[in-house]
């Protein structure tokens, strides 16, 4: 191995793979809650600017923590020899990769409405996708020690980002709003739907057998996502994505309500 190999290998520590509410997993969520209320108090009513620097920070932890991903998810080391193998699955454009994308334009996009959908997708779709995963990891667990580091972080940075934008976009909030960050999800999709066809054929084309599926939605390979795994194999594939596509918008609506409740009741008792 060269110098680099081995510092990526000593990077692949490790340790038993944590349990769904185990220790790891209850830490994980405490220190998220934690975050999420320190945030709160110290930015809640922070300006434009203030918030646009923790976008971007924010941004950068999660961008550096997914080169790290990617980087030893490509490599491995079976005692002799080293290898490298780009892991398709991996691809980082899952629903829950889109953080990665989102909180750049968030930080950088003019004030207007392409800016504020992409704020309320990222208060809404977006905490929705981190929150589940921190409230059921399910199989994102495995046994290196720097990927369940990594993976608690995007997804809980997820959640604390997207209730501290609730919060301090709560001036904004109104059914039209909502739609708006509909459309951003909806963009998003497509782009996973085109990168999962292309990458279909392509493979093909080059012999590569490869899981490629992006947000779950590719037409070539099985939805293994909770619950909706029970739903893909009983309906057609286009009721299946029409469904999908629904329940994340419900769910995600189901957040904006609750968000909406609460602003509305504290501005009823200020008043």
């Amino acid at each position: 191995m060269n110098t680099f190999e081995k510092i990526v290998y000593a990077l692949q520590a490790d340790m038993e793979t944590p349990a769904t509410f185990g220790l790891w997993h209850i830490i994980s969520f405490v220190l998220m809650i934690g975050l999420c209320v320190l945030l709160l108090w110290r930015f809640g009513n922070a300006s434009d600017k203030t918030l646009r620097y923790i976008l971007l920070i924010t941004w950068g932890v999660v961008f550096l923590a997914e080169v790290y991903k990617q980087i030893v998810f490509s490599f491995d080391f079976d005692g002799t020899t080293a290898s490298w193998s780009y892991t398709w699955y991996a691809f980082p454009f899952q629903f829950c990769s889109t953080p990665l994308y989102a909180l750049p334009l968030a930080a950088f996009l003019k004030e207007g409405k392409v800016r504020s959908a992409v704020l309320t997708f990222l208060s809404t779709f977006s905490l929705f996708a981190g929150l589940a995963v921190m409230i059921y990891p399910n199989d994102v667990f495995i046994s290196l020690i720097g990927i369940n580091v990594q993976t608690m972080l995007h997804h809980g940075s997820q959640v604390v980002i997207g209730v501290l934008i609730a919060y301090h976009e709560r001036h904004r909030i109104g059914k039209r709003q909502f739609l708006h960050g509909v459309t951003v999800f909806a963009a998003f999709a497509l782009i996973a739907m085109v990168l999962n066809i292309a990458m279909h054929y392509i493979h093909l084309a080059h012999g590569i057998d490869a899981t490629f599926n992006m947000f779950f939605i590719s037409p070539f390979h099985d939805c293994t996502l909770p619950v909706l795994s029970i739903f893909y194999p009983l309906l057609p594939y286009p009721l299946f994505l029409i469904c999908y596509l629904i329940g994340f918008s419900l769910v995600a609506a189901l957040i904006y309500g609750i968000q909406y409740i609460i602003i509305k009741k504290a501005a009823a008792k200020k008043a």
